[in-house]
């Protein structure tokens, strides 16, 4: 059977959001962006969360991110910023098509579901629920959570731009609108350098997470 990853989301404080139309297009425009970079398939439901599965686990962080970053660039303004809680889990599993993902289940779909629960608990944003645990792992996805919870609609987008795209700065400056030292800014602030070491460093250890599990008997 082979290991796949799963995310399940919910938006944070999604009942102080008037606008749930517009909402429930951010999620949907996040989950087919999933979509086309990850090949995801997923859904949301009840209005403000979401699930996807991920043919490659060691794509589930930069998918994470990627959904956080798109939710936030889609927020109405600085007053109000979306953002979701997204847990994580991998595991040996099926990829179901996107008719019967409602009845999607197994492994990586428990420890995912179960972690986002958990995450449900306390102001964590993003976690990894591996088995076993990886305290390293752990410990650093709290900082790079900390870091993308305070994203401004500003650094989100060019952080989307940068995950999703192979513009250069000054590329993506020109297709935004802005000058390339404002895009750079907006990278400082965002901390990018700092995400991407912890996104390569997070792959490698998904890496060896599904190995892990595909050598078990």
């Amino acid at each position: 059977m082979p290991i796949i990853g799963v995310l399940s989301g919910d938006v944070v404080a999604s009942r102080e959001i008037s606008d749930k139309p517009r909402l429930r297009r951010a999620i949907d425009a996040g989950l087919a962006l999933l979509h086309s970079q990850c090949a995801a398939v997923g859904i949301r439901f009840r209005g403000d969360a979401f699930q996807l599965a991920l043919p490659d686990p060691a794509e589930a962080i930069r998918a994470a991110v990627i959904m956080r970053a798109s939710l936030i660039e889609h927020s109405p303004g600085k007053q109000q910023t979306w953002d979701a809680r997204i847990a994580i889990g991998i595991g040996k599993g099926d990829m179901p098509s996107q008719d019967a993902f409602i009845d999607a289940d197994g492994e990586p779909f428990v420890r995912s579901g179960q972690g986002l629960d958990q995450l449900g608990q306390s102001d964590q944003r993003l976690g990894l629920f591996l088995q076993p645990p990886r305290d390293d792992l752990d410990l650093l996805t709290r900082f790079a959570d900390d870091i993308i919870s305070h994203w401004s609609h500003n650094a989100a987008e060019v952080i989307r731009w940068n995950l999703t795209t192979s513009l250069s700065q000054r590329e993506l400056a020109r297709q935004i609108g802005r000058t390339q030292p404002t895009v750079n800014r907006r990278l400082t602030a965002a901390r990018w350098s700092l995400i991407q070491e912890y996104m390569r460093y997070a792959r490698e250890a998904l890496v060896g997470a599904s190995e892990a599990h595909a050598d078990e008997r």
